[in-house]
């Protein structure tokens, strides 16, 4: 199991250990294996008890008796609490009791904050952090911060270059700490259709209680299909026989559990935002090539495929960076009626914005810059940064606040 390989310094933890410090409740949510466990067991001292809800009998003494079980608790780690959430509301009646910061220490391997019942109970009394796959700057031992540093007008220096197919193999590898660690393609693939079974046939029943599960599989390889670009609900449904609503709902259920995301438009008028339609973006490479049965020699051959798996890939680096950014910020996409796109548009609380585009090749022309210039005169004084991120080494200016970029850059130094 991923947790078992303490392998990696994960530069959330300093974050965790500062929301113990003044915090009755802190929630490490984030997907299954993607280290959580490891973590806490790390932060967790002596004096807290160690619980999962992986285990059947914990498991059912917290749904049997949730009050009964937070009674008997001092200080805790409670491992997978999405299995019992009736647990939150015996922990929110426990810390009124007594507010000692760092009670409670909890892993959650799906967002239980967008259930009302729980956004209420624990306002004020829970920190919410997020632990992905490892990044790439956990995997080479980066601490800089890529999109701080571009808000500030300037970016990472590259420190390990990877390009050509160092890039594809970093791509296709993904993040989760088991496949990471597994020498051979085939295993790493055997892994993740395992791990993706696994999912749909335990938590999705646990977070959704969905009992009929055939059509799930089928949905997720055809959202893999569609990863990147516009979704359509009625076509994506269409695919494996599901209406509109039904189809919406189940990508609601795997961006709960942290196996994708939907991005919305960029607008400069944010009430405009709400009629466009949305992209889909996976939060592990790994897992999406997976999905697509896409190998190295199948990159070979297409690199099509391989440019849209690229860009996902961009997109969970840079969603990792934006957990651990200074200012918190919204990962958007641009789109107009002329067909100007930017693959992703980083907006902080200020309103300021950074586009970035992802090119597959090692070559740059001028005309992959059209929808960062549109960007730039639509955001106006709020465009701070275009950055081309291409397959290559260097990085040079390419006109007013546009810059071409390695991708190696999103895991560079800062010095």
């Amino acid at each position: 199991m991923a947790d078992e390989f303490p392998l990696y310094p994960r530069l959330i933890k300093t974050r965790v250990a500062e929301a113990m410090l003044d915090t009755p409740v802190v929630l490490l949510a984030g997907p299954r294996q993607a280290g959580k466990t490891t973590l806490v067991r790390q932060l967790a001292n002596q004096h807290m008890r160690y619980l999962t809800l992986d285990d059947e009998l914990t498991l059912l003494a917290a749904r049997e008796d949730p009050v009964g079980m937070v009674r008997s608790l001092d200080r805790a780690v409670i491992d997978e609490i999405q299995r019992a959430p009736q647990l939150l509301l015996a922990i929110k009646k426990s810390v009124d009791e007594d507010r000692r910061a760092g009670r409670f220490l909890l892993t959650g391997s799906a967002n239980l904050m967008v259930l009302p019942t729980v956004a209420d109970s624990l306002a004020g009394r829970m920190e919410t952090l997020t632990l992905l796959p490892l990044s790439q700057s956990e995997l080479h031992g980066s601490s800089a911060n890529w999109i701080d540093m571009a808000f500030a007008g300037r970016l990472p220096e590259v420190s390990v270059p990877v390009v050509g197919p160092d890039l594809v193999d970093a791509v296709l590898r993904g993040g989760y700490p088991e496949a990471v660690l597994r020498a051979e393609a085939r295993r790493r693939t055997a892994w993740a259709r395992h791990y993706i079974d696994a999912l749909i046939k335990r938590d999705v029943r646990d977070v959704a209680g969905i009992d009929k599960l055939d059509h799930l599989p089928r949905f997720l390889r055809a959202l893999a299909q569609m990863a990147g670009q516009m979704c359509n609900y009625t076509q994506l449904g269409g695919q494996v026989d599901l209406d509109a609503k039904t189809a919406a709902r189940y990508i609601g259920i795997f961006e709960q559990m942290f196996l994708l995301q939907r991005i919305d438009v960029y607008a400069r008028n944010r009430l405009s935002r709400v009629v466009k339609t949305p992209k889909v973006q996976f939060l592990d490479s790994g897992l999406l090539s997976a999905l697509l049965d896409l190998t190295v020699d199948a990159v070979q051959r297409d690199r099509t495929r391989f440019g849209l798996v690229l860009e996902n890939f961009v997109f969970a680096e840079i969603r990792k960076h934006a957990s651990m950014a200074e200012s918190d910020c919204r990962l958007l996409y641009y789109r107009d009626h002329d067909q100007n796109e930017v693959d992703l548009v980083v907006e902080n609380v200020m309103g300021d914005v950074i586009g970035i585009e992802v090119k597959a090749a090692a070559t740059v022309r001028e005309s992959d810059l059209r929808g960062l210039k549109r960007l730039s005169v639509v955001a106006g004084d709020t465009f701070k940064l275009g950055v081309l991120l291409y397959d290559g080494t260097e990085t040079l200016p390419l006109g007013d606040r546009l810059w071409a970029a390695p991708l190696s850059s999103l895991w560079g130094s800062g010095a």
